[in-house]
C-alpha cells in the first residue's frame, strides 16, 4: 500500500522503516522547518526503566514549591491559565491511584518492548554505534528524599528492572565530578544515544535511500472517501494522496485529530536546555538529579543539561532565563563545571497528555488512519516500539501489545 506519514520526527522515522519493512511505499510529509521538534533537542534517553507517569506522588510533592519558583522546574505562564486548564483538570483525574495505577501498567507494557524494539531497528540499518550502554543515574541530595522514592523502587525491581542502590562513597567512585548528593541509584540497563538530531538525520538518510519518499509540507487537513485519504498541505499545489495514513506529529497532531472526530487533551511542555562542550560535566552517563527537575547527558556533540518544563502553548518566545536557572542549579552538583563557557541554547515542544500514555489507534472516523503521537518525555525511548505497533495496525494484525490503553478514544 502507499502510506503516507504526517511527521517526520523521531517517531514518524521510526514508522517509515518499520512500514518499508513490510513492503510498503511510505511517504514522509514534513515541513522540514520545525527547529522546536523534540527529536533535534531531546536528552537521548532511552529510558526503558521508567514505569511512573507525570501525574505520579512525586510531582504532586514538589509541585508547591515548583509553581512559587517562576524560574523553577516547572512553571505555568499566566496568560496561558485558560487554555491550559481543560488539560490540569484532566491531570488531577490522571492523579487517583486507580488511574496511577493503570498507567504504569500501560506505560510498563510498551517500555519493556522498547530497548528490545531499538536494538532490532538499529541492527538492522547497521545503526548499533548510536548506541551508549553505560546505564543511567538518579541521585538525591537528601537521603530522606531517596527514603521516599523506595515505593517506586521496589515496584521497578519486582518487574525485572535492574536497581543498584549506591551511597555516598560508591557514588563517588563512579562519578567524581558530582558532589551534594547523600544518594543514588543506578539502573545499568538504561542507556542513550550518540545524539538525537543525529540518529534521526541517518534514519531519515536510509529511509530515503530505502525508497521513501518525502513532500516538504505541513498538513492542514486530512480527508477520507470510499477510494482514499487525502492530505491538504500548505506548500503542496495538489492533496497527497495514499491508502492509509498515520498522524505522527507530536504537539501538531492535536489540530489533525479534532478533525477526524478525536478530541485529544494534547497540549505542550516546552522543554530548555543548553549543550556545552564535550566533557565539560565530568561526567560519563546520564544522570537525573532528583527533586531539581533537570537531567544530564554525556553525548557525542556535547554535554547537555536539560528540563525545565514550562507550559505556555506554541506561539510564547522562548525564556531562557529559565536555562540560566537550571545551570545554576547544577553548578551547586557540579563545582568544577565551568558555566561561562559558550553553550547551544534550545527550547522545543514536547507533546504531553495528561495521563502520560501516547495516543497510538486509529482514528474515530477512519480505520485508515493511524495516531502515533503524543509520547512526551517517551518520545526517543518508545519510538521503536511504536514504530512496530503502527505497522501492525496499518496491516491490520494483531499487536503484541493492547492498544486499548493508548486509544484516541479513551478521552
Amino acid at each position: 500500500m502507499r502510506i503516507a506519514i504526517v511527521g517526520a520526527g523521531i517517531v514518524g522515522l521510526a514508522a517509515a522503516h518499520a512500514l518499508l519493512d513490510r513492503g510498503h511505499d511510505v511517504i514522509l510529509v514534513d515541513p522540514g522547518d520545525q527547529s522546536a521538534r523534540p527529536t533535534d533537542g531531546n536528552a537521548g534517553w532511552i529510558a526503558h526503566t521508567d514505569v511512573m507517569p507525570l501525574a505520579s506522588p512525586k510531582v504532586w510533592r514538589n509541585l508547591p514549591n515548583w509553581l512559587m519558583d517562576p524560574l523553577g522546574p516547572l512553571s505555568i505562564r499566566p496568560a496561558y491559565l485558560p487554555a491550559l486548564t481543560p488539560w490540569l483538570m484532566r491531570f488531577v483525574l490522571a492523579s487517583s491511584p486507580l488511574r496511577i495505577k493503570a498507567s504504569m501498567a500501560a506505560i510498563r507494557a510498551i517500555n519493556a518492548e522498547a530497548l528490545p524494539s531499538w536494538k532490532s531497528l538499529l541492527s538492522s540499518l547497521d545503526l548499533n554505534a548510536h548506541l551508549r550502554e553505560k546505564g543511567i543515574l538518579s541521585v538525591w541530595k537528601q537521603h530522606e528524599a531517596f527514603l521516599r522514592s523506595k515505593d517506586v523502587l521496589d515496584r521497578q525491581r519486582d518487574l525485572g528492572i535492574g536497581v543498584e542502590i549506591l551511597d555516598r562513597k560508591e557514588l563517588a567512585r563512579l562519578e567524581p565530578a558530582l558532589h551534594n548528593v547523600e544518594a543514588g541509584v543506578l539502573f545499568p540497563e538504561a542507556c542513550h544515544i550518540s545524539d538525537p538530531a543525529h540518529l534521526a538525520s541517518d534514519l531519515k538518510r536510509l529511509a530515503l535511500v530505502r525508497g521513501a519518499r518525502q513532500v516538504a509540507a505541513r498538513a492542514r487537513a486530512v480527508k477520507a472517501d470510499d477510494a482514499a485519504i487525502r492530505i491538504e498541505a500548505e506548500e503542496a499545489d495538489d492533496a497527497i494522496v495514499a491508502d492509509k495514513v498515520v498522524i505522527a506529529a507530536g504537539v501538531w497532531s492535536r489540530p489533525l485529530a479534532e478533525m477526524l472526530g478525536d478530541r485529544v487533551p494534547l497540549d505542550t511542555e516546552r522543554g530548555y536546555n543548553a549543550t556545552y562542550p564535550k566533557g565539560s560535566f565530568g561526567l560519563d552517563r546520564p544522570v537525573m538529579f532528583e527533586g531539581e527537575g533537570f537531567v544530564t547527558t554525556p553525548l557525542d556533540t556535547g554535554d547537555r543539561v536539560g528540563g525545565a518544563v514550562e507550559f505556555a502553548g506554541l506561539e510564547a518566545k522562548p525564556n531562557h532565563d529559565r536555562t540560566s536557572a537550571m545551570i545554576a542549579r547544577l553548578r551547586r552538583f557540579l563545582p568544577d563545571f565551568k558555566a561561562d563557557q559558550e553553550a547551544r541554547r534550545w527550547m522545543g515542544f514536547r507533546p504531553s497528555i495528561p495521563d502520560s500514555l501516547p495516543v497510538i489507534g486509529p482514528s474515530k472516523r477512519d480505520r485508515r488512519i493511524v495516531y502515533a503521537f503524543g509520547h512526551g518525555h517517551h518520545g526517543l525511548t518508545q519510538a521503536a516500539v511504536t514504530s512496530r505497533l503502527v505497522a501492525d495496525l496499518i496491516d491490520e494484525m494483531p499487536s503484541e501489545i493492547d492498544l486499548k490503553p493508548y486509544s484516541a478514544q479513551r478521552f
